[in-house]
């Protein structure tokens, strides 16, 4: 161990994998190290008598729920965009190769008691249930400006120029009420909270955009892909890609003591005695506690079911997204199940997932409307984990620290977190234009 490294990787979470993947990719010499003796970190995969150990303190499950080894739960489930920017960096990473993709059921929203699918398009805007007759047909119209708007055909733009007219002004001129603003902006547009009515619009257009196309691509009932036998897989895939670059990856080091010199630049990293030198340090938060602080917590209920997720059209995999307006809340709670479709669970077994930003310090009765959307459960368990984010300046000490995992059951967050954190230890941006059909041919 005792060698000289461009970078070294402490953690093997899903951030820090496709970091240290990106960075063997573009020739530099990576050393990824990891205090657990398993992969993923906060967002690894566990199988049932893990998952037991884990939340029931004993690793004995009740035997109706089947093969421990037919579980793979992962503690951060997130699906991916078809056309997503996750994709793309797995493409560009060649990533894919290692990784077999199915497309998810079904996406769906809450509102006013009852779930229904999130329409997308035109056509579908005519359809739902959502919104009376003639909210049916403004709304059309908003979903055809878009769906034709082109950011460099003036042509396209009817007059507005979308990097200064905010969202809201750009809803107001298409009339809609509040109700069809909500779904748009938290279901389509993914956004987590209501400060996008007051930013430029061209950010929800393009989001908007990115759903209709990522919901064509496999013409499926939702946007959405995810790895069969889960994100577990993930980790250890860019560990294989890292290896075919000659980044070295250890598991089970204790300690991994970051090292600094007198100006407190990094140096390097010590492990039973032997210190590996480096230039940089890329981590998660919980190898430098004294360069990040709290800035949340995010409460979660995991759940395993013998059935889908009532009024989702028997659905085996699905998101359901409940806007905080319809809650009361600042913050939106997310839905996420997925079952034996997608390898995850035995045959006939479902598994739930419910969280949210926490905002009081009872998170069962924060959590409870989504989890009233459930039906029965087979069994049910409840989490709380804070949030960090990093406060050090990386230009001084050349650490670059993640954020922790957000409530989202998606991934356009994390990735953003990735690719910023790509162009700081780079200094340039990742190039993402790629062949999006390397991943299609996986979907079953």
């Amino acid at each position: 161990m005792d060698e000289e490294y461009d970078v070294i990787v402490l953690g093997t979470g899903l951030k820090e994998c496709i970091l240290s993947g990106l960075l063997s990719v573009d020739g530099l010499k990576v050393l990824h190290m990891d205090r657990n003796d398993y992969y993923g970190g906060e967002s690894t995969s566990l199988n049932l008598i893990q998952l037991w150990k884990r939340f029931r303190g004993n690793d004995k499950p009740p035997a109706h729920l089947g093969s421990s080894r037919d579980y793979n739960v992962d503690m951060i489930p997130k699906f991916m965009m078809a056309n997503g920017t996750l994709v793309r960096v797995l493409i560009h990473t060649d990533v894919t190769k290692y990784l077999y993709f199915k497309a998810v059921d079904g996406s769906y929203v809450y509102n006013k008691g009852k779930v229904h699918k999130v329409p997308a398009t035109d056509m579908e805007a005519l359809k739902s249930p959502l919104m009376g007759i003639f909210e049916k047909r403004r709304a059309r119209k908003f979903f055809i400006y878009v769906q034709d708007y082109v950011e460099n055909d003036p042509k396209t733009h009817d007059g507005m120029d979308l990097t200064r007219v905010t969202t809201r002004e750009l809803i107001a001129k298409y009339g809609l009420d509040e109700n069809t603003v909500d779904f748009i902006g938290h279901a389509l547009a993914l956004h987590r909270d209501d400060r996008y009515l007051n930013e430029p619009a061209l950010d929800t257009v393009k989001r908007m955009k990115l759903y209709s196309e990522s919901l064509a691509r496999f013409q499926g009932g939702s946007p959405y892909i995810y790895p069969l036998y889960g994100l577990g897989e993930l980790p250890q895939a860019f560990a294989r890609l890292s290896a075919v670059y000659g980044g070295t990856y250890m598991l089970n080091k204790p300690e991994c003591k970051v090292e600094f010199n007198d100006e407190g630049k990094v140096i390097g990293v010590t492990s039973e005695g032997e210190t590996a030198t480096c230039k940089k340090i890329v981590c998660d938060p919980s190898y430098l506690p004294n360069k990040v602080r709290k800035v949340g917590r995010v409460a979660r209920a995991i759940a395993i079911m013998s059935h889908p997720i009532p009024n989702t059209n028997d659905s085996h995999s699905v998101q359901v997204i409940l806007p905080q307006k319809q809650l009361g809340r600042k913050s939106d709670v997310y839905l996420f199940c997925c079952s034996y479709s997608h390898n995850v669970a035995p045959r006939g077994k479902f598994i739930a997932f419910v969280s949210t930003e926490a905002e009081t310090d009872q998170p069962e009765i924060e959590l409870k409307p989504g989890i009233d959307l459930l039906g029965p459960v087979d069994e049910i368990f409840f989490d709380i984990y804070d949030r960090f984010e990093p406060v050090n300046e990386p230009s001084l000490d050349n650490c670059f620290i993640s954020t922790s995992y957000d409530a989202t059951t998606h991934f356009e967050s994390t990735v953003m977190d990735v690719l910023s954190m790509y162009s700081m230890i780079t200094g340039k941006v990742l190039d993402l234009s790629v062949d999006l059909s390397a991943a299609s041919a996986a979907e079953e």
